[in-house]
Formats: structure tokens, sequence, C-alpha cells
């Protein structure tokens, strides 16, 4: 079994096993996405506190793929910076799967739909001017 593989059955032990699943009731940021090529869907909820992502929560329905990006990325979120947020990449979080998803574009688009709500997240932010 290569690396990839093992990698394979950790995605699938954090779609039935979620990290970070759940709902932040006085959320200072919030943003829910939808991947209408395939249904999938996250909400993601941040608590900044002191500038700093003091906690990060998903809530969503969809592919392995999408709900493992999503409890892995909520905690790599925790304690960044709020000004960080926005630098974060594609490759920021493709990192984090360790699934080479480049000849799979629709898996790919699962995969970054968390970083997608949170762009929405911040973006939100600023429109309202925080």
């Amino acid at each position: 079994m290569d690396n990839e593989d093992i990698y394979q059955e950790f995605i699938i032990e954090l779609y039935r096993h979620p990290v970070n699943l759940g709902t932040i009731s006085d959320a200072d940021l919030k943003a829910e996405v939808f991947n209408a090529t395939c249904g999938d869907r996250i909400t993601l909820y941040l608590k900044v506190k002191n500038g700093l992502v003091a906690d990060a929560k998903f809530m969503g329905e969809g592919c392995a793929i999408s709900q493992a990006s999503a409890s892995l990325f909520t905690g790599f979120l925790k304690g960044k910076r709020l000004d960080q947020l926005g630098k974060i990449t594609k490759n920021d979080v493709l990192g984090l799967i360790k699934i080479d998803l480049s000849k799979n574009p629709t898996r790919m688009r699962c995969a970054l739909l968390v970083l997608d709500a949170t762009k929405k997240a911040i973006g939100a932010s600023r429109t309202k001017g925080d």
C-alpha cells in the first residue's frame, strides 16, 4: 500500500468521523457555499478573538473529499491571523489533503469548496466594514 492509498483511507475516516463539525452560534464570520456540479455544500463558522481565528467549525454535506477537506482546513485555520486568511491558496488546501487531484477537476472543486467559503466570509466581513 503506497502513501496515497493510506491517505485516501484517512480521507474516508474523516468523512465518517469529521473533526470540527458543528456550528458556532455567535460566529463572527459565516459563509455558505454550494457546488452546483455535484451538490456539495459547506457552511463555515469562524470565531475571531484579538485578530486570530479562535475557533472554526463547519456543517456540510457532500462527498468524502469536500467533507474531509473542510475537517482538515478548519483545523488549519485555528490560530491564524484574520489578515492571513485572504492569502491562503488552493495549494495550502491541497497540501492538507495530500491526494493528487490535478487530473480530476470535479474533485478539485470539491476539495476547494471550504476555501471558497473562507474567501466569501472574509469578503462579507470587509463589505460590512469589519
